[in-house]
């Protein structure tokens, strides 16, 4: 148990210019606290005692700012950033090394208990305020961006941005949006009259 801790705070401590000392980490990080409240709701889960592992779990979110269902399926060193907001849900898998920024939803979409939730895979990366829904793999080294909402698969090694997010090659292929016409380039297709109306 001792060399897991050691172990997260050396992930942490790698993935975190802000973490000059061992002792601060230990006792300061919410992202790692969740993850070992998380590892003590999850071993009660796996051995029935449901309760236990909801108390756990609420206890560890009442102390993080972060949720992570006692049936999620967390991998070795995982480093929440920051981490307030995050929410994992109870059918998520998240792999070996993965760093995650606060704000985070691994979010489920069907109501059935069934596999709901992301899968994420080692090493990957996810950004501030990522929303991903849904039973979906985001691959191995693959990074979503920041405020990105994921409902389709993210091949490894990709990089996904937007909503709905797309690797960042298709973007780079799309045609530029002109604003000859006097639309804002950024003005969803309902925005434009009222856009209009302001310049004139």
């Amino acid at each position: 148990m001792f060399d897991r801790i050691a172990d997260d705070i050396r992930f942490a401590k790698a993935n975190d210019p802000a973490a000059t000392s061992t002792l601060v980490v230990l006792l300061t990080y919410p992202g790692l606290h969740a993850v070992w409240w998380h590892r003590l709701a999850h071993a009660c889960h796996r051995r029935g005692l449901d309760l236990a592992a909801a108390l756990l779990a609420y206890v560890g979110r009442f102390l993080t700012g972060i949720e992570i269902q006692p049936g999620a399926t967390v991998g070795e060193r995982l480093f929440i950033d920051h981490g307030m907001g995050t929410v994992v849900g109870e059918t998520a898998e998240i792999g070996d090394e993965v760093v995650m920024y606060h704000g985070v939803t691994l979010g489920g979409k069907s109501s059935e208990p069934v596999k709901r939730h992301p899968t994420i895979e080692d090493r990957a990366l996810i950004g501030a305020d990522a929303t991903l829904i849904g039973d979906i793999t985001i691959g191995e080294d693959a990074t979503v961006g920041a405020g990105s909402v994921v409902v389709d698969d993210v091949p490894p090694d990709t990089t996904v941005v937007g909503n709905p997010a797309r690797p960042i090659d298709a973007l780079e292929d799309e045609e530029p949006v002109s604003d000859e016409d006097g639309v804002h380039p950024d003005c969803a297709p309902g925005v434009e009259p009222r856009w209009r109306e302001v310049q004139s």
